[in-house]
């Protein structure tokens, strides 16, 4: 008899669920993640809110140090201006500092790295550890990759601020395009001056820009 083939389907609520389940995992960092996943599920399976943490209320119960802006910056400072960094060199750096591996490891996965990692996108993952919001991630990644050592306000490139608040729109998966599309032209158009940088100001404080 010829055999028939059914067609797969993916049932419609599968990657939202799959995306917050990811975005939970990152934020509360669970030292057993397998059985986190199964009191997760089982939680929203018997109607009830999941164990999701916020960072901030982490406890840290090992002795590695927790990830902070001023940690991203010494990283930020050993890259020493590349673009794309060695997985194997750059996990290395991250034990040096005595940052936790399971973070490394989360990063790793929802970037999706492999051997060549894009440095820009590796940190703008790690500091959504440290921001609940995207407005929060991208202004830490502002004071991370600002040069301004004269005491002004973190600046960085527009040119950077619109590949960073592009990628990470794209990972949260919440935003639409044509929403960052707005915002970015609104802030280029608007806000940027003939030195083409952007100020934590300029996209925190201003309200006409909103970027979620």
């Amino acid at each position: 008899m010829p055999q028939t083939h059914k067609q797969i389907c993916i049932p419609p609520e599968l990657p939202e669920l799959l995306k917050q389940f990811t975005k939970a995992a990152i934020r509360t960092q669970p030292q057993d993640l397998i059985q986190w996943a199964a009191d997760y599920f089982g939680a929203m399976s018997r109607g009830e809110v999941p164990p999701v943490r916020d960072w901030s209320e982490r406890v840290t119960l090992s002795n590695w140090a927790e990830l902070t802006p001023d940690l991203l910056k010494i990283l930020h400072s050993r890259v020493a201006g590349r673009l794309i960094v060695q997985a194997d060199e750059l996990a290395q750096m991250w034990k040096v500092l005595n940052l936790p591996p399971d973070l490394f490891n989360s990063v790793m996965n929802v970037g999706r790295f492999m051997k060549e990692i894009e440095w820009l996108k590796f940190l703008a993952l790690s500091c959504s550890s440290l921001g609940v919001t995207i407005a929060r991630t991208l202004k830490i990644v502002c004071e991370v990759l600002s040069s301004d050592h004269d005491g002004g306000p973190p600046r960085i490139p527009f040119s950077t601020f619109q590949f960073l608040y592009t990628y990470i729109a794209e990972v949260d998966g919440e935003i639409s395009a044509s929403h960052v599309s707005r915002m970015l032209n609104y802030i280029e158009r608007e806000i940027i001056g003939p030195d083409g940088l952007i100020k934590v100001s300029d996209f925190t404080q201003n309200p006409s820009v909103r970027l979620e």
